[in-house]
């Protein structure tokens, strides 16, 4: 009878303790987040457009600011922070490539384009032949550098070149003879004062404190290179991946976007929605 009464006790126990881990284990859904950023707009889009309507939803927010594009993946990917917001689409999947990482683009953000800023133009008509030009010297952006005057009717590219590969090459009509002149892109806003136009990337044009409603013209980004929300691939079906995309997506976001981030191109389902 003594070893029956231990032998329930025991078995007891054990359903006690499991259904403790149970608990634990739901419980353990911790609502307590980090996300991670480079400083500067994309920072400030989570700070004034995300994170406060996750705190609406219960969460505890910690922000990381990165000071460079290595650094955020590398968080994300070691499980440091939850969710990062600084990188477009073909950076994530070549970071992805490159360093054998599996993340996730949750939704694409509204994004700062490259502007087309001069001191001596007011409009395209204004346009000289042999206009001086700055372009970044990288081949992405020089890409969307000529992609952005072949849209404004300034230079025409070979058909036979995808869009996001054109270089300066694959110019086929050049009427006013516009003269290129590639640089770090870094350097473009100092450019300014010595070309006629210079292409500004607009994270570049944001660092610089330039006005992005001040430049002559602004890129049509294709949304490839608009800015996503991202997170491990793993997560990407979490509560937490779920809420980041419902809050993007939501009239609260946008109205943020429209009143803080004036100039940033929206993404194509935000546009035809």
């Amino acid at each position: 009878m003594k070893k029956w009464y231990l032998f329930v006790l025991s078995a007891l126990l054990v359903v006690v303790l499991a259904a403790c881990g149970d608990d634990k284990e739901t419980s353990g859904d911790s609502k307590d987040i980090k996300l991670g950023a480079t400083a500067g707009p994309y920072s400030d889009m989570l700070k004034k457009a995300i994170i406060p309507q996750l705190e609406e939803k219960g969460y505890t927010v910690e922000l990381t600011e990165f000071s460079d594009y290595v650094q955020p993946n590398v968080a994300l990917d070691n499980g440091d922070i939850d969710a990062n917001l600084f990188q477009h689409t073909i950076y994530l999947e070549n970071f992805e490539e490159q360093n054998d990482m599996d993340l996730e683009a949750l939704i694409i953000v509204p994004t700062a384009p490259m502007g087309f800023f001069s001191n001596n133009l007011t409009s395209v008509e204004d346009i000289k032949e042999g206009a001086a030009i700055a372009i970044a010297n990288d081949p992405s952006n020089a890409a969307r550098t000529l992609s952005t005057l072949a849209k404004q009717g300034l230079i025409e590219i070979s058909p036979d070149v995808e869009e996001l590969k054109a270089s300066e090459k694959d110019i086929v009509k050049n009427d006013l003879n516009l003269v290129f002149h590639p640089v770090e892109a870094a350097s473009l806003p100092r450019q300014i004062d010595s070309v006629n136009i210079s292409s500004v990337p607009g994270n570049f044009a944001l660092a610089a404190g330039l006005d992005l409603m001040d430049a002559l013209f602004l890129e049509d980004m294709p949304d490839q290179y608009r800015n996503v929300v991202a997170v491990k691939a793993d997560n990407k079906d979490t509560q937490l991946a779920k809420d980041l995309i419902e809050i993007v997506e939501s009239a609260k976001f946008e109205e943020t976007i429209d009143a803080d981030f004036q100039g940033f191109g929206k993404p194509e389902w935000m546009v035809n929605r």
